[in-house]
């Protein structure tokens, strides 16, 4: 939402950007990096799926750990840093005044990316945890907790301190995500690791923790970048506005009751699935509120649109796909088995990654007060990552498909079912490549244009558009 009751224009770069311009970009590259460390361990994860005897000998690369340091990598790395920047701006940008305590979003950055290089060399010489989206060793996320809160200083302050009488829903998303992973990450390390619980209470813990740190971290962290970027491209209010605070009460009350779905015909009380496919089910209403209010995405041009609207639609496509395998008579298939692993490609590769591609895109010239470095570069990241995504996302749900069918039949061996994936394994693997080259040319790319910003003087014209009388001037 914006405050022209018509159109506004592009904002202008303020004094927001100008002083927030380090820490944040900071921040940025940290993700860049760790986006590309976790592409690196992905390509070897899917080639050892096809062919086992990659890297066989080399205990720290082993499948198992090298897909515990690509999930890793991914989420704490990439997602963390870049969902962060991009909330920490919104919430500055709408709270009418400069970021306050930098100084210890810096810092904080600086121990939460430590804590990662860790966590990443414990889980490399196996002393991680086994469970998904937590497998960091315990002696790193009591720092890493640490770390996040002064990283989230300054939007705390932020949002205590705004100038404005009204919030908007952009800034609804970044207080849940910074408020809400705390609470998340801290009750997991009391149950899971400090005080376990015990029997099949662990795999309800672990499966709530999965789920909500999707629901109510990862998914706003993008969505706060989306709400903000889009009516600002659109140069239109929101549709369906008055909608966006139900969808967003839904997707923090109703998504961490989600995690039992992992659980359907496991060892655990029917009841806990049941709720959970009751929950995915009254969840699509955020989504569908989602679709409404964002809707402005389709027909507007321009880099970090494109990437948004691309990520929208994973992220709705995502939402009605979990509703639909939570039931019973589909998770026998779809349960173990690639299926499983294109969904979280679709909800994370398309998804949240598209959706912080967009804000980044829209963020990073603002901070440095120029225009990315190469337009050339910037399309060739677009075209190439979501061809990518698309490939590797399609070849793991063949392969998935195939295999759910073989694993149903009690007369196929095991060696046969491996050679009726090995294609689209094969496919998966080649998209993955692919993907890997995009983020690292965008990477390239961003160092060119921050290094420009520090390297060479301001330019003589302003190259955004001044915003209209009606508009805020920090929003």
């Amino acid at each position: 939402m914006i405050n022209a009751p018509t159109r506004a224009t592009t904002a202008e770069v303020t004094a927001i950007d100008t002083q927030a311009r380090g820490p944040l970009l900071l921040l940025v590259g940290s993700g860049l990096g760790w986006l590309v460390a976790s592409g690196i361990f992905a390509l070897i994860t899917s080639i050892q799926l096809h062919s086992p005897g990659f890297m066989a000998d080399c205990s720290w690369l082993t499948h198992g750990r090298a897909e515990a340091l690509r999930e890793t990598a991914f989420i704490y790395g990439w997602a963390a840093n870049a969902g962060l920047a991009l909330g920490l701006w919104v919430l500055g940008r709408l709270g009418g005044s400069p970021l306050r305590a930098l100084n210890w979003a810096v810092v904080g950055t600086v121990f939460w990316n430590l804590g990662v290089i860790g966590g990443l060399i414990g889980i490399a010489t196996g002393d991680m945890t086994s469970f998904a989206h937590f497998q960091l060793p315990r002696y790193v996320q009591p720092a890493m907790l640490l770390a996040y809160g002064a990283i989230a200083v300054p939007g705390v302050l932020a949002w205590s301190g705004r100038r404005t009488d009204g919030t908007y829903a952009s800034q609804w998303y970044a207080v849940a995500a910074l408020f809400l992973f705390p609470w998340l990450f801290s009750a997991a390390q009391v149950v899971l690791l400090w005080a376990p619980v015990r029997g099949t209470l662990q795999a309800i813990a672990a499966g709530w923790y999965a789920q909500s740190l999707w629901a109510c971290w990862l998914a706003p962290m993008a969505l706060a970048g989306a709400y903000y970027v889009v009516p600002k491209v659109a140069g239109r209010v929101l549709p369906s506005y008055d909608f966006a605070p139900l969808g967003f009460w839904t997707l923090i009350f109703v998504g961490t009751w989600t995690g039992g779905r992992h659980l359907v015909g496991g060892p655990v009380p029917a009841w806990i699935a049941t709720i959970a496919v009751v929950a995915c089910a009254m969840l699509l209403f955020h989504y569908m509120v989602v679709t409404l209010n964002l809707r402005g995405a389709c027909g507007t041009s321009g880099t970090a649109i494109r990437f948004i609207r691309f990520g929208l639609v994973a992220y709705v496509l995502t939402g009605a796909l979990d509703a639909l395998t939570s039931f019973r008579s589909v998770a026998v298939d779809t349960q173990f088995t690639f299926l499983a692993s294109a969904l979280e490609q679709l909800g994370l590769s398309g998804g949240v990654s598209m959706m912080l591609f967009g804000g980044i895109y829209f963020m990073v010239p603002r901070l440095t007060g120029r225009t990315w470095a190469s337009s050339a570069l910037a399309d060739g990241h677009r075209w190439f990552v979501m061809t990518g995504v698309v490939v590797l996302i399609g070849a793991l749900a063949v392969a998935g498909w195939t295999q759910a069918d073989a694993l149903l039949d009690a007369k196929v061996a095991l060696s046969d079912i491996f050679g009726h994936v090995r294609l689209p394994l094969l496919v998966a693997s080649g998209a993955q490549l692919l993907v890997l080259g995009a983020n690292l040319l965008f990477l390239v790319h961003f160092c060119q244009s921050a290094c420009a910003c520090c390297l060479t003087a301001a330019p003589a014209e302003n190259p955004f558009r001044q915003p209209s009388t009606l508009e805020a001037p920090a929003s």
